[in-house]
């Protein structure tokens, strides 16, 4: 990759972050207060930021409450901002407001391999040992033995049990396949409590990657008695070479300072957006180089392979409880396989790509690609969040 230095800063307003309706939108954001030196939780209406931290501490209280729709819409607030100033902050300073995550307490959660086109490709990085000059070759190879036989098969159904058969057949079984066509998906704890960053932020890849790419995902928002509250964009940053050698490298790959984006808010589901609504989601990715270089991509909840209720319950239930709620990234169909460099060698991000994750109905998650080492340090978790809410007297 080439330097860091001298990154470009993507340029956000109100007009560009939000929701296409966004005025019939119960929408959830957090803004740190320079005042308290800690995060509010706020409510975005119109162009306008209201602190709602007196009724709700975390997002994680407020998503607990039936009536959050409502609070969010029509409450009676403390301190507000202005978005577009708060967009237009800088990401890294304490002593400015600006926005966060959209989330607090909640687990951080991802589920792998839900769409057919992006399971062949981690089959394709398992085979090649995380080499991305053989991708080419092992690509032509798996979809002449593949080819379609994996589309609208239904995960742990007969027919997904015939194309175990065919694959194992051809040897190329993989444990890719087995979470993407077998009964039981893949759930992984993705990054820490606290650790996401939000819209603006730049958001980090290791630096001893050479193949990588963003994953754009819709990001479900569960509370802690498994109902899906609300949703938002996320990117699950992944590190093709990492994994690729071995899939028990895998939280060296997902789980790195900054390597976590949600956002730009969560939109409460109601009578306006509900689960049928996520379901139907279209997402869409920019990339813009600081060489000029751009790719498009965009993907669509329509082609997942597993229901988002059969992820939530994969998760959640008497196996597991989560008190505080969780998020849960529901997988990508995006895998760029263009050549960005040299002939074969497909993409890989270089720093100072800005990422562009976007949904008519969610708005726009932006972030700035560095080295996770360069990033800004983590350093507000759990402990800091509570004696920062106790220290305000709203505990």
């Amino acid at each position: 990759m080439e330097s860091a230095a001298a990154r470009p800063r993507p340029v956000l307003t109100a007009a560009s972050v939000l929701p296409q309706d966004a005025d019939r939108a119960a929408l959830v954001a957090r803004v740190h207060d320079p005042q308290w030196d800690g995060p509010c939780v706020a409510a975005v209406r119109g162009e306008r930021v209201v602190d709602l931290t007196s009724l709700a501490p975390t997002v994680s209280d407020l998503l607990e409450r039936d009536d959050a729709a409502t609070v969010v819409r029509e409450a009676e607030g403390g301190s507000t901002w202005s978005l577009d100033e708060l967009l237009q902050a800088p990401t890294n300073r304490r002593d400015v407001p600006r926005l966060l995550a959209p989330i607090d307490l909640q687990v951080i959660k991802a589920a792998g391999v839900t769409f057919a086109r992006s399971l062949l490709e981690r089959v394709i990085e398992e085979r090649t040992g995380g080499d991305p000059a053989q991708a080419a070759r092992v690509r032509e190879r798996v979809g002449q033995v593949v080819g379609g036989a994996l589309d609208g098969i239904r995960p742990g159904s007969p027919e997904a049990g015939k194309a175990k058969e065919l694959l194992v057949a051809e040897g190329l079984w993989s444990q890719y396949l087995e979470v993407g066509i077998g009964p039981d998906p893949e759930v992984f704890t993705k990054a820490p409590v606290l650790s996401a960053v939000g819209t603006g932020a730049d958001i980090g890849v290791l630096g001893a990657s050479v193949w990588n790419n963003p994953e754009p995902e819709a990001v479900l928002v569960v509370d802690s008695r498994g109902r899906v509250r609300g949703a938002t964009l996320g990117n699950d940053v992944n590190l093709r070479d990492i994994e690729g050698r071995s899939a028990l490298l895998l939280s060296r790959a997902k789980d790195n300072n900054a390597s976590c984006a949600i956002g730009p808010f969560v939109r409460l589901l109601d009578d306006g957006f509900d689960l049928d609504s996520v379901r139907g989601l279209d997402i869409d990715l920019r990339i813009d180089g600081m060489d000029g270089y751009v790719l498009h991509g965009s993907s669509s909840m329509r082609e997942i392979s597993r229901d988002v209720l059969d992820l939530v319950a994969a998760t959640h239930g008497s196996h597991h409880q989560y008190p505080d709620g969780f998020v849960l990234f529901t997988g990508t169909l995006f895998a760029p396989t263009e050549d960005r460099h040299a002939p074969g060698a497909g993409f890989t991000h270089e720093y100072g790509d800005i990422v562009r994750i976007s949904s008519p109905r969610l708005g726009a998650l932006v972030n700035t690609v560095i080295p996770s080492e360069q990033a800004a340090p983590w350093m507000f978790g759990v402990r800091a969040l509570l004696r920062n809410l106790a220290r305000r007297g709203v505990l």
